[in-house]
């Protein structure tokens, strides 16, 4: 993959680029993009692009980190919108689902438990995506738990 296109997809269109904690303005965008673009839309096309976005964002971050020299620079975001999805994947579309998926998504990734520290460990691009995936998906359990409670 070429460099700028590397820049667009990786930073999800410079997203990446804005000040102060890229990787929240990247989940904050995440999230209001699927509650208003899945409202009307089969639960498995957010998982389906959420494998896409994996799968492309590896290559483009893989991209990054081999010309930065950095082993995972901050303007990388795809990573944040990928895990972001995950967590919201197949869940019901309303605030407070979004809210709950935000939150839990932005501890376990800032945190880093157990086994998303494991994932950050991979190399290249493969280790900026896996590690949020890895928080996505614990995310996406706190987010089912309390929807099971709450509803």
């Amino acid at each position: 993959m070429n460099r700028v296109a590397a820049e667009w997809i990786g930073t999800v269109f410079y997203i990446g680029k804005l000040p102060l904690a890229p990787g929240t303005w990247a989940s904050i965008f995440a999230v209001l993009c699927w509650y208003f673009l899945f409202q009307s839309v089969n639960n498995f096309v957010l998982p389906a692009i959420s494998i896409f976005l994996f799968l492309i964002g590896g290559i483009a971050s893989d991209t990054i980190v081999k010309h930065s020299k950095e082993h995972d620079p901050s303007r990388i975001v795809i990573d944040e919108w990928v895990g972001q999805w995950v967590a919201l994947s197949m869940m019901p579309i309303n605030i407070r689902t979004g809210v709950v998926a935000f939150v839990a998504f932005r501890i376990f990734d800032i945190i880093k438990p157990g086994p998303v520290r494991k994932m950050e460990r991979l190399p290249g691009g493969w280790g900026i995506m896996a590690d949020d995936v890895m928080a996505g998906i614990m995310a996406y359990f706190v987010v089912l738990i309390f929807n099971a409670v709450i509803l």
